[in-house]
């Protein structure tokens, strides 16, 4: 269905540079230290643009050549790293709320409650307050947080707040009433209702598919629809903002997002990042033929809006105790995980969507999910035939040691995202005992075994700062910094190797490795400068590096300097 593309009119522009001396750029990069991830040159000086593409890459002396003077933009790199910009392979993107409440990092439960109270402050009595990021596992005290941490704030206003991983939620006796839910509520398939061990009742935390129980009764804000227009595209801009100083220049979002406001800000120009848009898997033929319309509406050929892969969940998260295993949590003996989906359905999905020719992306954190999608992505093969679909795992956490070289032999994509290692290994141990997490996080292991790494962030259940992936990819160390070689150091990867993934191997994942990725002449100008010397610098250092430009197609869309 898909196929890399350099457009016919760069190979030209390429050739004609070739010819004449006279050819000259929009944009030069010099003196600096490019690493171009190009096995043929592996490091240059120079790096020469026109429009929308490389055209050189090369010395200072040569590339300057092509400086029109008064014309041609010239940045003055001084030394420092230039690396192709980065790729999210997976980020749930969208519209910044400047309402949230942000609860990422906090050690302390009663912070809930603080913050709970300000945003009620500013607000009407029914209307909904959300926030999140809160994980337990960073508490002082290691346990779930209850209702009763927002009940005593927030008695006349619905309050959910998700967990980092997006799996569970607390939220107050305002919802549970209003939702109807009681002690004698049943679980549903593939969720959780957590409940205060002596009386039974709804302790507030709601794992899985038990959120979709939840009914907010929220009193609606009233606003214009030119408010609320104007109010969502804020958000957007917000967004793409963060991501641009970040040096992030494509974004690839699981699941449905918003094609219309994308599309907006691309034709106003205000689209700095790249996107590519899924939708939520199935196995019914009139939706995989709408949205094959939706495929050749947003096609593989673009560069700016595309149509991604298919989305499903296998199971939960192992932080939530909702990731699939063989065996039971060490810390739980009665579980095992909740699978979202039968084997039987998730079999005949994959099989469905792939005689369709359609891309796949199946999130698994536990080793039997894993496996499960290897299953089914080998049947697939087996019935349909082998063709160059690059179907996804989508986190690959947590592998039994017999299915990584399965990857490479199906073509199965590891769509990692690294600070999930440094974020779970203070509890994994904890959680599955140390020769089951031996084979987590397993970035080495795969790569020897042949398989190609595509690296993100999960954005927004972790940070979107790719320098955080950076770091836990080479350390493998507690972001607060550890002594030693890192938690199972075998599987650490070397800087080069890191960005790497996080651009090439980003760009393989969406059939684009022969159009961006890679800072080479034909390939699209998405380039990133940083302050520091991302292969050089003490990895105490790393999360600190900040990027000081951000080209996006040519076009400097991001500068610390003035």
């Amino acid at each position: 269905m898909r196929k890399a593309i350099v457009p016919l009119i760069v190979m030209i522009m390429i050739l004609m540079n070739s010819c004449t001396e006279a050819q000259k750029a929009d944009m030069v990069i010099i003196n600096g230290k490019v690493l171009t991830i190009d096995d043929t040159r592996p490091i240059a000086e120079a790096i020469a643009i026109k429009g929308e593409f490389i055209v050189a890459v090369g010395t200072t002396r040569s590339v300057s050549r092509m400086i029109d003077e008064g014309v041609t933009e010239v940045i003055d790199a001084a030394g420092r790293l230039v690396i192709p910009g980065f790729n999210d392979a997976h980020a749930h993107f969208g519209p910044l709320n400047p309402d949230y409440i942000e609860l990422r990092y906090i050690t302390d439960p009663g912070i809930i409650t603080e913050k709970v109270r300000e945003q009620v402050a500013k607000s009407k009595p029914g209307e909904l307050i959300r926030g999140g990021h809160w994980e337990h596992e960073m508490f002082t005290t290691k346990e779930w947080p209850t209702k009763e941490l927002i009940d005593v704030v927030a008695p006349n206003n619905p309050v959910v707040l998700s967990r980092t991983d997006g799996h569970s939620v607390l939220v107050n006796s305002y919802v549970i009433k209003n939702s109807g839910i009681t002690r004698d509520t049943p679980d549903p398939f593939g969720g959780e209702i957590m409940r205060d061990p002596v009386t039974g009742e709804p302790n507030g935390i709601f794992k899985e598919s038990a959120m979709d129980l939840l009914r907010y009764g929220a009193v609606r804000v009233e606003r214009t629809a030119e408010e609320e227009a104007e109010r969502t595209r804020t958000g957007y801009l917000m967004a793409l903002q963060m991501a641009r100083e970040l040096g992030i220049t494509s974004i690839q979002i699981p699941g449905n997002a918003n094609w219309e406001m994308y599309e907006t800000l691309m034709a106003s120009g205000e689209l700095t990042a790249r996107i590519d848009i899924g939708a939520v898997l199935t196995h019914n033929v009139e939706r995989l033929l709408r949205y094959r319309e939706l495929a050749d509406k947003y096609p593989p050929e673009s560069n700016w809006l595309r149509f991604g892969y298919l989305k499903d969940f296998m199971d939960g998260t192992l932080g939530s105790g909702t990731a699939m295993m063989f065996e039971p949590f060490n810390d739980e003996p009665d579980k095992t995980g909740l699978p979202q989906i039968t084997y039987e359905e998730i079999e005949k999905r994959v099989l469905t969507a792939d005689s369709m020719g359609f891309q796949i992306g199946i999130h698994a954190i536990g080793p039997r999910a894993n496996n499960w999608i290897l299953n089914a992505c080998e049947k697939a093969i087996e019935k349909n035939g082998k063709r160059d679909s690059r179907h996804r795992i989508e986190h690959a956490q947590i592998l039994i040691e017999s299915d990584i070289p399965r990857f490479a032999q199906l073509g199965v994509i590891p769509s990692m995202q690294p600070t999930h290692c440094i974020t779970d290994k203070r509890f994994i141990v904890k959680r599955i005992g140390e020769e089951r997490a031996r084979w987590s996080y397993t970035w080495r292991s795969l790569l020897d075994a042949g398989a190609i790494l595509a690296f993100g962030t999960d954005y927004s259940v972790e940070p979107l700062n790719p320098m955080e992936g950076l770091y836990a990819a080479v350390t493998r160390k507690d972001r607060m910094g550890e002594e030693g070689d890192g938690w199972i150091p075998e599987e650490k990867l070397t800087m080069e190797e890191a960005i790497r993934y996080y651009t090439w191997g980003a760009a393989y994942s969406q059939f684009m490795e022969e159009r961006k990725g890679i800072l080479k002449p034909g390939y699209l100008a998405d380039i990133a400068i940083t302050d520091r010397d991302l292969l050089t610098i003490p990895e105490n250092e790393i999360m600190q590096t900040k990027v000081i430009y951000t080209i996006t197609g040519g076009k400097v869309v991001h500068t610390l300097e003035q």
